[in-house]
C-alpha cells in the first residue's frame, strides 16, 4: 500500500470515528479505537485499510451466503440500474425482478405461504408481520388479538416493534419496548436445563410455559407467537426435538397465528432454503426473511404470508378503503434483482448440499475445542455456531463479565487472521456458505490458540 493510501485510510478512519454513529456501539472504547476499515474482500476473505486479509467468520453478519465480490452478482445488478433502478411499488405498478423474486420465494416457502411484501430488512420484515397481524384480526372482526408473544433471548430486530419483541435483556438497556403489547417466555436452552431433567420433560415444560402465557393473557387477546428456528443473537440456542411442532399445535389450538423469523435460518445457512418444514417439521402462518435473501449485496427483506392470511386482508375493509401499508423502497428493482440472480447461484451450484456436507463437518470439528478448560458448550447447526464459555464445566458458572472473554477470544483471533463475533462470553459463527474444508481447518485451529491463550490470561489475572 502507498503512503497516500495509508493517508487516505486514516482519513477515513477519523471521519467515520467523528461522524459515523454504528449499530451496537461500544462507546466506552469506540471514542479513543474507532473502528476498522475494511476495504476490499474476495469470497470467504475480507481486507482491512491496511491490506490484512482475514477470514470472515461471521459472513458479515449472518448475510454473506454465496461468499464476497461474485462478478455475475455486480452485474446482475449493475444491469438492472441501467434498466430502471426504481420504481414506486404503490398502487399498481410492479417491475420485473420485485414480480419474479416473490413468485421465487412463494415456489421456495412450505406450505401456501405463497403472497410477498417486501421491505428493507429483517426489522422491517417483523414489524411488518405485526401490522399486517392486527390488520387481519380486525378484518375477521377480533379486534381484541392484539398481543404479541416471544422468548426470552430471541432476537427480531432493532426497530421499535421488532425490539419490543426481542428478549435479548442486555439490548433493552437505557431504551424503551412496549411491554403492554409484548410478553416474553423463558429461553428453551438444553444447557441451562436445571440439572437431572430430561430434554423430553424440559421440552414439556417450555411448552406448557407458552399455554400458561395464552390462558393468562386471555386467548381473545393474543395474536401472535414469534420464533426463530435457531435462536441467533440470543446465542444459538437449538431447542429440543419436537419443540416446533408442539409450541405450533399449542397456537393452532388458540387461534394464535405462529411466526417463523427466518431472517439467519434461510437461504442455505441450515442447509435448506427455508428451515422452518425441512429443518423442523412446521409450516408456519408467516415467514420472515432477510439477510440471505441478497446474500448481504443489499438491503431486502421479505414478509411471506398464507394464502389463508392474504384471503381476508385482500378484501377491501370498507367502500374506497384501501391496504394502507408498505414503504417507500418496497419491492426496490435493484435489490429484487439481487435477490433473483442470489437464488440463482445458490441453485446452481447447490450451495445447499454443500452445506449439508461441509456443516456436518465444520459441526464436528468445532466440538473438538470441547476439551479445551473454558469451552462450556460448543452448539449449533450446520454454518450456525457458537462456543460458550465457562469459569467451571460442571456447574456451569459464567466467567466475570468484567473479563470480557468473548471480546478476548474475538481479538486474538482477528490477531491470527480469523473474524469472529463475540456475544459476552460467547463466541458465534456464521461463515459464508462457500467455505472449504481448508477454511473450516483454518477456523478452529486459530479458535484453539485463541481460546488457550485467552484462558492463559484468565488465570493469570485471577478470573480462573
Amino acid at each position: 500500500m502507498s503512503e497516500q493510501q495509508k493517508i487516505d485510510m486514516q482519513t477515513v478512519w477519523q471521519q467515520d470515528k467523528d461522524h459515523y454513529i454504528h449499530p451496537w456501539t461500544d462507546f466506552s472504547t469506540f471514542k479513543e479505537t474507532g473502528s476498522m476499515v475494511l476495504a476490499d474482500s474476495d469470497n470467504v476473505h475480507v481486507k482491512d485499510g491496511d491490506g490484512r486479509e482475514y477470514l470472515d467468520g461471521i459472513g458479515g453478519l449472518w448475510c454473506v451466503n454465496i461468499g464476497y465480490a461474485r462478478e455475475e452478482m455486480a452485474e446482475a445488478i449493475a444491469d438492472q440500474i441501467r434498466q430502471i433502478p426504481y420504481y414506486s411499488s404503490f398502487g399498481h405498478h410492479t417491475t420485473v425482478p420485485a414480480a419474479k423474486l416473490a413468485a421465487k420465494l412463494a415456489e421456495l416457502a412450505p406450505g401456501n405461504l405463497n403472497h410477498v411484501f417486501y421491505g428493507c430488512g429483517g426489522s422491517v420484515a417483523n414489524d411488518t408481520a405485526v401490522r399486517i397481524i392486527h390488520f387481519y384480526f380486525n378484518q375477521l372482526g377480533q379486534k381484541t388479538k392484539k398481543k404479541i408473544i416471544s422468548r426470552i433471548d430471541g432476537y427480531h430486530g432493532s426497530t421499535y416493534m421488532a425490539m419490543s419483541i426481542t428478549g435479548v435483556k442486555f439490548d433493552h438497556i437505557g431504551f424503551d419496548i412496549d411491554e403492554q403489547l409484548v410478553h416474553h417466555i423463558s429461553c428453551p436452552n438444553p444447557y441451562r436445563r436445571p440439572e437431572g431433567q430430561s430434554l423430553e420433560d424440559f421440552c414439556d415444560e417450555k411448552v406448557q410455559e407458552l399455554e400458561d402465557k395464552i390462558l393468562e393473557l386471555g386467548a381473545d387477546n393474543v395474536a401472535a407467537f414469534f420464533a426463530e428456528p435457531i435462536m441467533g443473537a440470543g446465542g444459538v440456542i437449538v431447542q429440543p426435538d419436537g419443540y416446533h411442532k408442539k409450541i405450533l399445535a399449542v397456537c393452532r389450538k388458540y387461534g394464535v397465528l405462529y411466526v417463523s423469523d427466518e431472517v439467519v435460518t434461510a437461504f442455505g445457512r441450515l442447509g435448506h432454503m427455508f428451515a422452518s418444514e425441512d429443518e423442523f417439521g412446521i409450516v408456519p402462518d408467516i415467514i420472515t426473511c432477510a439477510k440471505g435473501l441478497t446474500s448481504g449485496y443489499l438491503p431486502l427483506g421479505a414478509t411471506i404470508l398464507s394464502s389463508d392470511i392474504y384471503d381476508v386482508i385482500s378484501k377491501p375493509q370498507a367502500d374506497g378503503a384501501i391496504f394502507t401499508h408498505g414503504y417507500t423502497y418496497s419491492g426496490h428493482p435493484v435489490s429484487c434483482a439481487a435477490g433473483v440472480k442470489n437464488i440463482e447461484i445458490m441453485e446452481r451450484e447447490n450451495l445447499c448440499g454443500h452445506v449439508q456436507e461441509m456443516g456436518a463437518y465444520f459441526e464436528q470439528q468445532l466440538k473438538t475445542l470441547s476439551d479445551l478448560q473454558i469451552v462450556g458448550d460448543v452448539r449449533g447447526r450446520k454454518f450456525m455456531m457458537c462456543i460458550e464459555n465457562v469459569a467451571n464445566k460442571d456447574t456451569k458458572e459464567l466467567i466475570s463479565p468484567e473479563a470480557k472473554v468473548g471480546n478476548r477470544i474475538a481479538d486474538h483471533c482477528q490477531a491470527r487472521g480469523l473474524i469472529v463475533r463475540p456475544l459476552a462470553h460467547m463466541n458465534v459463527l456464521s461463515p459464508p456458505l462457500t467455505l472449504t474444508r481448508e477454511h473450516v481447518d483454518f477456523m478452529v485451529a486459530t479458535l484453539r490458540e485463541s481460546i488457550e491463550v485467552t484462558t492463559a490470561e484468565l488465570k493469570a489475572e485471577g478470573y480462573l
